[in-house]
C-alpha cells in the first residue's frame, strides 16, 4: 500500500536508512548533499508532487535517487521508471549501480526487487529480418557475399567479401546465441551500417502482426518490463509512451529524469520528422511491390515535391502573417499531394477482411507504415501554422573520419524538416500530467535560476502544475580544488583567430605535460588543433574519430601524459579522475551554430513576445554546456586541476558574468602565467 502525502518525512527517513545501508555495503562514507537529496526525492515520490533537483558532481545522485524509487516501487505495487539522456549512463545504472544497491538492501526489502530495460525496436536484433536471407539496406548483396560452393543437394553455400559482409555473419552467428538481441550486448562492436542489415526501425517493424511476434526480442523486453519493478529507459522512448499512446512502457505514476537538462532537446530531436521526394519515392516503391494500388499519385507527388523545393536555400522557413509556414504556394501545393496521395493509398491499400498474417500480409503492413509516414509528415508541415511547429530546409553533409566534413551538394535535393519550437505543453499534459516526476541533473540551474528549464519543460505559467526545486550542492571544494583561467587577451574566436587559441593551448598542454581533456565546438576544430600541436607538442595527442569513444577515454585515463581532444560527446559523461585529467581547454563558448534553423526560431518567438531572444536561448544554451564542460574537471575529492576557456568574451562580454552563474565556483584568474604556473606544480615541473 502506498503511504499518504502526511507519510512524507517517515518515507524519507526510510530513504536514509535504506541509503545509509548501501552506502556502508559499498564502503563509501556519508555525504550530506546524497542524504538531503533522497530525502528530498522519496518525499516528493510519495507526496505525488513534482521536483527538480540539482545535484553537483560528487553528490552521488544514481544512489540518492535510486534507493527511494526502489522503496517506492515496492510499496506501490508499481513500476518507477528510471529515464536517461545517454546510452552510457544506461549502462551504469544497469551494469553497476542497481545490481550494488539490490543485493546490498536485499535484507531490508519486503521481497525481491525486479529490474528491466527498455529500448527502441533499432537497438535489437530483427529476428524476422534475419530469417529473410540476404541482409537488406545495400542494392547490390553480392557486394557483401559470393557464391562459395555451387549448389549441393539444392544448398548454396556464401562466403564475405568485405569487412561489412564479415559482420553481417558474426550478427548472424551471435543472433543463435544471444539471449537479448541487445547491441550493446555485442562481444565486439559493428559498424551502423552492418547493423542496419539485422535490425529494423520503428516505421518497418511489423509489430504485433510480425508471424515471429512471440520470438521478438523487442517484445520480450517490453514483456519483462510489464513485471518489473524498476524499468530503465532513454528520453526518446518516454516520450514516444508519453505523447505517441503507443506504450512502450507499462503503467506507471512516477518517473525519475537523469541528465534532466538535456530532456526537452532529447523530445524534441523525438518529435522532430522529415519529408523528402526520395522519402516519398520509396513508399510508392513499397506499395508497387507489397500491394495492388495504384502508385503513379504518390510518384507524381515525389517529383513534385522535388520540383518545387529544387533551388531553395537551407535554413528556416519563416512563419509570415498569410503564410505560417513559409512555404510558397507551388510548394504548398505539392506537400499537400503528397499528403493526399498518401491518404489515398492508405484508404485503398487496406488489408481484405480474410487477409492472414504471412508474408504478403507482412509486405503489405510494412508498405502502409512507410505510407503513413509520409502522410503524418506532410500534414504536419501543411499544420504549422495552428501548431508550434516551424519548418526548414537542409542538406546534410558528411564527415568521414580523418578527412573531416564535406558541406552539401547545394545542388542536391532537400530534407524538409518540421519541429516543434517548443515541447512545453505536450510535456505537461503527457508527461507532468499524468505521473510523478522528478528531474536530476549536475546543470538544472541557469543562471543561478530553475526558471528557465522549468520553462521549457511547461512547468511555468498559469495552467502550470505544482513543483519543488532543490540545490544539494557538491562535496567539493571548487575554489580550493580548481582554477578556471579566461584567455582574456585573445581576440574573439573567429577563424582567424584560430591560430592563436591553438599557441595558447599549447602553451599549457606544455605546462600540465599533457593530461588534457580539450574540447571543442565542431569536430574540424578539433581535427586541425590537433595535426597542428602534434607537431609542436612532445605528448601524445588522441583525437575523436581515431577509434571508438570507449577506447579513446579508457586510453586517455591509463596515460597521465596522453592529451584527448573531441567535440559535444565529450563535453557530457566523460568520468576522468586522478593526475590523467588536469586540464580540461575549451575553445569557445558553446553558443549554438548561427544557421541553426530551430534555435534561431526560438529566437525569433522570445523577440516577438518581448525577450531578449539572445539570453533567452543561445546564452541559456551555452551555459548548460559550460557548466557540462567544466565537470569533466574535478570529479573527486582529491583532484586538482585548471579550467582554461580560451573564449575572451566570457571576460569582456556582460552576459559572461551569467554563463559563469552555471559553472563551478573555481577560482577565478585571466594572467596566463598563473594558470601555466599553477599546472606546472600539479604536474611536478615547476
Amino acid at each position: 500500500m502506498s503511504r499518504t502525502a502526511a507519510d512524507a518525512p517517515a518515507a524519507g527517513r526510510e530513504a536514509q536508512q535504506l541509503l545509509s545501508t548501501a552506502v556502508e555495503a559499498f564502503g563509501g562514507t556519508r555525504r550530506e548533499g546524497q542524504e538531503e537529496m533522497a530525502r528530498r526525492v522519496a518525499g516528493a515520490l510519495d507526496r505525488g508532487k513534482h521536483l527538480l533537483v540539482q545535484a553537483g558532481t560528487g553528490t552521488g545522485k544514481s544512489l540518492a535517487y535510486l534507493v527511494p524509487a526502489v522503496a517506492h516501487a515496492v510499496q506501490a505495487e508499481k513500476p518507477v521508471i528510471v529515464s536517461t539522456a545517454t546510452l552510457a549512463l544506461q549502462a551504469q545504472i544497469m551494469g553497476r549501480d542497481l545490481p550494488r544497491l539490490l543485493e546490498s538492501l536485499e535484507p531490508e526489502l519486503e521481497r525481491p526487487v525486479e529490474v528491466a530495460l527498455v529500448k527502441g525496436r533499432a537497438n535489437y536484433l530483427c529476428k524476422q529480418k534475419l530469417a529473410g536471407g540476404f541482409p537488406e539496406g545495400d542494392d547490390d548483396a553480392e557486394a557483401l557475399f559470393s557464391v562459395a560452393a555451387e549448389p549441393s543437394g539444392g544448398v548454396t553455400t556464401y562466403e564475405p567479401t568485405s569487412k561489412l559482409g564479415k559482420q553481417v555473419v558474426m550478427l548472424r552467428e551471435w543472433a543463435e546465441k544471444t539471449e537479448t538481441g541487445d547491441r550493446d550486448d555485442l562481444p565486439e562492436g559493428v559498424t551502423d551500417q552492418a547493423w542496419r542489415q539485422v535490425s529494423v526501425n520503428a516505421v518497418d517493424c511489423l509489430g504485433r502482426k510480425c508471424p515471429m511476434v512471440e520470438e521478438c526480442f523487442t517484445e520480450q523486453a517490453r514483456a519483462q518490463a510489464a513485471d518489473s519493478d524498476i524499468v530503465v529507459t532513454n528520453h526518446a522512448m518516454l516520450a514516444i509512451d508519453a505523447f505517441e499512446g503507443l506504450e512502450v512502457l507499462p503503467e506507471h505514476d512516477a518517473v525519475i529524469i537523469d541528465e534532466g537538462h538535456e530532456l526537452a532537446e532529447r523530445v524534441t530531436s523525438a518529435v522532430t520528422v522529415h519529408l523528402s521526394a526520395a522519402m516519398i519515392q520509396a513508399a510508392a516503391s513499397s506499395a508497387r511491390r507489397h500491394t495492388a494500388i495504384r502508385v503513379e499519385p504518390l510518384q507524381d507527388a515525389a517529383a513534385a515535391v522535388g520540383a518545387a523545393f529544387d533551388g531553395i536555400e537551407d535554413g528556416l522557413l519563416n512563419k509570415t502573417p498569410g503564410k505560417p509556414t513559409g512555404l510558397r504556394e507551388r510548394q504548398l501545393s505539392a506537400v499537400q499531394a503528397a499528403r493526399d496521395a498518401a491518404k489515398t493509398a492508405l484508404s485503398d491499400s487496406k488489408p481484405a477482411g480474410d487477409s492472414t498474417a504471412g508474408e504478403a500480409e507482412a509486405g503489405r503492413t510494412a508498405a502502409r507504415a512507410r505510407l503513413q509516414a509520409v502522410y503524418d509528415v506532410a500534414n504536419r508541415i501543411l499544420q504549422a501554422d495552428e501548431t508550434p511547429d516551424v519548418v526548414w530546409l537542409t542538406r546534410p553533409g558528411t564527415f568521414t573520419p580523418g578527412q573531416g566534413y564535406t558541406p552539401a551538394d547545394p545542388t542536391e535535393p532537400p530534407l524538409i524538416y518540421v519541429a516543434p519550437t517548443t515541447v512545453a505543453e505536450r510535456l505537461r499534459e503527457g508527461l507532468f500530467g499524468t505521473r510523478t516526476v522528478v528531474l536530476t541533473s549536475a546543470t538544472l540551474a541557469v543562471g543561478g535560476s530553475f526558471d528557465p528549464v522549468a520553462g521549457q519543460l511547461g512547468l511555468s505559467g498559469p495552467k502550470a502544475p505544482g513543483w519543488d526545486a532543490a540545490d544539494v550542492g557538491s562535496p567539493f571544494d571548487y575554489p580550493k580544488q580548481g582554477m578556471l583561467y579566461v584567455a582574456k587577451h585573445l581576440p574573439a574566436p573567429s577563424l582567424n583567430t584560430q591560430h592563436a587559441q591553438r599557441e595558447e593551448l599549447g602553451r599549457l598542454i606544455e605546462a600540465s605535460k599533457g593530461a588534457t581533456l580539450a574540447l571543442f565546438s565542431s569536430r574540424r576544430a578539433a581535427e586541425e588543433a590537433a595535426a597542428q600541436l602534434r607537431e609542436q607538442l612532445d605528448v601524445p595527442i588522441l583525437c575523436q574519430g581515431d577509434a571508438t569513444m570507449s577506447a579513446l577515454v579508457r586510453e586517455f585515463a591509463e596515460d597521465q601524459e596522453t592529451c584527448l581532444f573531441g567535440t559535444m560527446s565529450l563535453w557530457q559523461g566523460v568520468d576522468v579522475p586522478g593526475e590523467s585529467c588536469r586540464l580540461v581547454a575549451i575553445d569557445r563558448i558553446p553558443f549554438p551554430r548561427p544557421d541553426d534553423p530551430l534555435m534561431n526560431a526560438r529566437s525569433q518567438e522570445v523577440a516577438r513576445s518581448g525577450g531578449n531572444g539572445f539570453m533567452a536561448v543561445s546564452a541559456a544554451h551555452a551555459a548548460v554546456r559550460l557548466a557540462q564542460g567544466a565537470g569533466r574537471l574535478i570529479r573527486t575529492q582529491e583532484d586538482r586541476g585548471v579550467l582554461a576557456v580560451l573564449d575572451s568574451r566570457l571576460a569582456t562580454k556582460q552576459y559572461g558574468s551569467y554563463l559563469k552563474q552555471s559553472m563551478p565556483d573555481f577560482w577565478a584568474t585571466t594572467d596566463s602565467s598563473v594558470a601555466q604556473g599553477a599546472l606546472r606544480r600539479l604536474s611536478g615541473s615547476g
